[in-house]
């Protein structure tokens, strides 16, 4: 399949956008470009972060979905799992204030991200945390070089520390910096709740990321003909590309013969055919704080 070429959008942070999304910050992303808008091809869209909610099952399972695609995981009793943890993650939604503006009548509040962690060390006669440890193995068997299958069953049967599922999901050309206040809200929760509970003391954190690699015969074909300076590698969410340098251990696989279906946006017929893949990131709970640091900073230069 083809990547979907990105949108510009440029993003503003309200005066107060240091305060917590648990308090709903409001976060600002700009210009959007849509062309079922203005000749310009700009929209204002307005979202804010908080808790989840009972309401958010449909918007937080279908992004669920475009991250597991065909896996098999029980996703209405992982949506209702991250539901329960209510006082972990936040969920993106347009601003009230825009969505009392529109016209329609629906109640259902649009989700377009999730940013969370789920135990995978914990509560394990559930569905969902089966399937996900289930997964996990599953995926490095198949994909990962002996040393990360030892480490995985390690963690997985003899316990070495609690293992947390980082989910950082959200919808195509939704901007990056959204992804600062949700990651350090995060933080900050997941402190609260270290404090009370042991079982968020995590050791270490499992990321599967989203992106997209360009076939290497194709790429050569089109470097003939084409700028060689070229995305090789596009990552659905950017920001975490920088959470590689600091992976214990990383893996990858293609899902092309999946069909990721929470995937929208915008192509050439002429674009490189892109396969999407699926990489995932093992390290450790200590190191997330940095990690959300170099965010910050290195998104502040863009």
């Amino acid at each position: 399949m083809s990547a979907p070429k990105r949108r510009e959008i440029e993003y503003e942070e309200e005066s107060d956008s240091s305060s917590e999304l648990s308090e709903n910050a409001e976060m600002e992303a700009e210009d959007i470009e849509d062309e079922d808008e203005n000749e310009e091809g700009e929209v204002m869209v307005d979202f804010e972060g908080r808790n989840p909610i009972d309401s958010d099952f449909h918007g937080i399972k279908n992004l669920l979905q475009q991250l597991f695609l065909k896996a098999h995981i029980d996703l209405s009793g992982l949506t209702n799992y991250i539901i329960s943890q209510n006082f972990i993650g936040s969920v993106v939604t347009q601003s009230m204030d825009d969505v009392m503006e529109d016209d329609d009548d629906d109640d259902e509040v649009n989700i377009f991200g999730v940013t969370t962690v789920v135990n995978i060390s914990d509560r394990r006669e559930e569905q969902c945390i089966k399937d996900l440890r289930t997964l996990l193995k599953q995926m490095s068997d198949e994909h990962a070089p002996d040393y990360v299958k030892k480490f995985v069953n390690q963690v997985l049967e003899e316990g070495d520390g609690p293992m947390g599922l980082l989910i950082n999901e959200r919808f195509v050309n939704i901007p990056l910096l959204i992804s600062i206040p949700l990651l350090e809200n995060l933080l900050s929760e997941l402190s609260r709740a270290a404090s009370k509970n042991p079982s968020y003391k995590f050791k270490y954190y499992v990321f599967i990321c989203k992106l997209y690699k360009v076939d290497e015969a194709t790429l050569t074909k089109k470097m003939k003909n084409k700028n060689k300076d070229m995305e090789t590698i596009i990552w659905s969410n950017p920001e975490e590309e920088y959470f590689l340098d600091d992976a214990l251990y990383s893996f990858e696989f293609s899902v092309q013969k999946d069909s990721d279906n929470g995937l929208t946006g915008e192509w050439e017929e002429d674009d490189c055919e892109m396969t999407p893949t699926r990489k995932v990131l093992i390290f450790e709970a200590e190191k997330l704080p940095q990690i959300v640091a170099k965010i910050k900073k290195q998104s502040s230069k863009c």
